[in-house]
């Protein structure tokens, strides 16, 4: 009863250390405009007619949803290096927390989507053009976009329908689920329950998924005779799989211990991977490994 509620909240930031502000200001923004960069090239190349194949449309999608997310967590990060004046509104806060689930839930579903399109590519690759239509890919990218809605109202009203009653200073960059646990003057263990259930909802479900398809691939790629076919085969799905673990491996570590104060600067370093890094690291990942994006962006060229 002698609590206050908060109306606004301050972001400490990733840094306290004055001197480093400006290093980071540049170092991130010169991320964030390879990211922007980088995913929309990617965006631009896959309209182009040689690559109109369900790959490719679930790779703009991703591109788009990482835009997203960078967008949704860099700019006020930005603003805030250079700023004294670190506050964020309530409502702003709400905002940023279900954009920022919904972008993260979606792109694991997308992924799980993209992993089954590799799956029927490679196990059935005579059925492939029937069951992986413009239909059924857009049905795939709805389905994801929905689930992602889903997770993030049910995260976000929960989180909010919490009593937060200070400090109102967040020890992080952006509204997240961890650190907003941590301003709470109530019991969390009953939320801490649901949201390591979230998590595995939303991350260990579709990676069960993309494991038990990249399982069924591997049996299919062992059964090609040629070294070079099966090289051919699973260049096409390694780059899925690296982002796939890196998606992986930063958001349990994030997800899984919600509460926990002495992790809480190592989870502002996974977090900016996470937001920041790996959507940098997409369109890299892709092209590179990819003949195909190669030789139409030469062509572009």
């Amino acid at each position: 009863g002698n609590h206050t509620l908060l109306t606004e909240f301050v972001l400490s930031g990733l840094s306290n250390h004055p001197e480093l502000q400006h290093l980071l200001f540049f170092t991130i923004c010169l991320v964030y405009s390879m990211t922007l960069i980088g995913n929309l090239l990617i965006c631009m190349l896959t309209v182009h007619p040689a690559l109109h194949m369900p790959m490719y449309f679930f790779l703009r999608v991703l591109s788009l949803l990482d835009i997203s997310t960078a967008t949704v967590v860099v700019p006020k990060m930005l603003v805030n290096l250079l700023s004294e004046d670190r506050s964020i509104s309530y409502l702003g806060c709400v905002t940023q927390l279900y954009c920022v689930v919904f972008l993260a839930a979606t792109e694991w579903y997308l992924l799980a989507a993209m992993s089954y399109d590799r799956y029927v590519a490679v196990c059935s690759p005579l059925r492939y053009s029937a069951i992986m239509n413009t239909r059924a890919c857009l049905s795939l990218v709805l389905l994801s976009c929905c689930s992602g809605k889903v997770v993030s109202v049910v995260q976000t009203a929960w989180m909010f329908t919490l009593p937060l009653c200070g400090p109102r200073r967040i020890n992080y960059f952006f509204c997240d689920i961890p650190p907003l646990l941590m301003l709470s003057c109530t019991d969390t263990s009953l939320y801490e329950k649901q949201l390591i259930s979230a998590t595995v909802l939303v991350i260990f479900t579709p990676f069960c998924l993309i494991l038990l398809s990249y399982t069924c691939i591997i049996s299919s790629i062992l059964k090609i005779s040629s070294a070079e076919g099966r090289h051919k085969t699973f260049s096409t799905c390694s780059s899925h799989l690296t982002v796939v673990t890196l998606y992986c491996a930063s958001g349990t570590l994030i997800y899984l211990q919600p509460k926990s104060s002495n992790s809480q600067d190592a989870k502002k370093i996974l977090a900016l991977i996470y937001t920041t890094v790996i959507p940098t690291l997409n369109p890299l990942i892709y092209s590179l490994r990819n003949k195909e994006v190669k030789e139409v962006l030469i062509r572009v060229m």
